[in-house]
């Protein structure tokens, strides 16, 4: 077959035009920044964020990556996470809303005291699902990718805890607004502080434990800080606290439509599902690791007990039903609808 001087000018222009091409599709690669608040060894790091920012690269043939900064290493301290990705410090973050107290009052149904499932799994698609539903005005500020709770919470002390007494002038690192108050219903003196501060708290006798889920243990090195462990068993559980994965709203929109379709994939309820594992697959690997230790007791509260503790935090949500009136929003029925979605995820 023979050439043209037409074809041959046509054929130079596509080679011209090949490496533009190339650039062009270059261009289209981004890199988001996630910044969180634990280290790089934590459970959430590895089995959750690392996953899904696999997932996001794969899904998008490489042109969308995800690159997680731990420990906060990109500056800045714990409760200011949210408002770094509200204001584009950063891309992506992972938080809690309890670090900035009363300031996303909606969420907190899911914080107070027994109303979680003792797992992870129907707390996190319960909160995504409400989140859908209720929370998109709480979270204006910012794209959610995924809101999610964990599953219980655990008492860890200097001291033995089996009954409502031995709470009784405790100093317990508390994570959320809520749980605060249910520590402080129950007798304890609750302390907040961001969960990477506990080890030196403790240590500097500051606290005497904290209520943390047994995931989040060896992060923080809990298990040689203190030696006796309390478990809430059975639904309800004494407290979760709440998570978001949120994304900066104007990083989001720029970014091209192919690229946020495969984003929106790796949200919601599929992301929810994501995020509970670590909690429901490496929690009773750390509870094992605690128990085999020579010096660490774990107990469990009798179900007389517990329903005692249950009645004791009663006023507790009743507190909240009553603010959420005051604040524009109807706290019974968010309460009503936060345990059929528990119960509905975790049948």
């Amino acid at each position: 077959m023979s050439l043209n001087r037409r074809d041959f000018v046509l054929l130079g222009a596509a080679a011209l035009a090949a490496p533009a091409l190339v650039r062009s599709a270059q261009a289209q690669e981004t890199t988001l920044r996630l910044h969180h608040f634990l280290p790089a060894v934590s459970n959430v790091h590895r089995h959750f964020l690392m996953p899904w920012a696999q997932k996001v690269q794969e899904e998008s043939q490489g042109r969308l990556r995800v690159q997680i900064f731990p420990a906060m290493q990109l500056g800045g301290a714990p409760p200011q996470l949210f408002d770094q990705a509200r204001d584009g410090v950063v891309d992506i973050v992972w938080t809690l809303p309890g670090n900035t107290p009363g300031r996303f009052p909606r969420v907190e149904v899911f914080e107070l005291p027994f109303v979680a499932d003792a797992r992870a799994r129907p707390n996190a698609l319960a909160c995504q699902e409400f989140a859908e539903a209720h929370l998109r005005e709480e979270f204006a500020d910012v794209h959610p990718i995924v809101i999610w709770a964990h599953d219980g919470g655990v008492i860890h002390a200097n001291r033995s805890v089996t009954r409502l007494e031995d709470m009784r002038g405790l100093k317990l690192r508390f994570p959320t607004r809520q749980a605060g108050e249910a520590l402080r219903a129950l007798g304890a003196a609750p302390i907040g502080m961001p969960v990477p501060q506990v080890p030196e708290a403790v240590s500097q006798r500051v606290i005497d434990g904290a209520v943390v889920p047994w995931e989040v243990v060896p992060s923080i090195r809990l298990q040689e800080l203190v030696t006796h462990h309390t478990e809430i068993l059975g639904t309800p559980t004494l407290y979760s606290a709440t998570f978001i994965l949120a994304m900066n709203k104007a990083k989001y929109a720029a970014l091209p439509a192919e690229l946020r379709t495969v984003l929106d994939a790796n949200s919601g309820m599929a992301a929810a599902a994501m995020a509970a594992k670590p909690w429901d697959d490496q929690g009773p690997i750390v509870r094992a690791q605690v128990e085999r230790r020579r010096q660490n007791t774990i107990v469990q509260l009798s179900a007389e007990e517990k329903q005692r503790w249950i009645e004791t935090t009663r006023p507790v949500v009743d507190s909240w039903i009553a603010g959420s009136r005051e604040r524009g929003f109807d706290g019974a029925a968010l309460l009503e609808n936060a345990r059929a979605l528990i119960a509905k995820h975790g049948a």
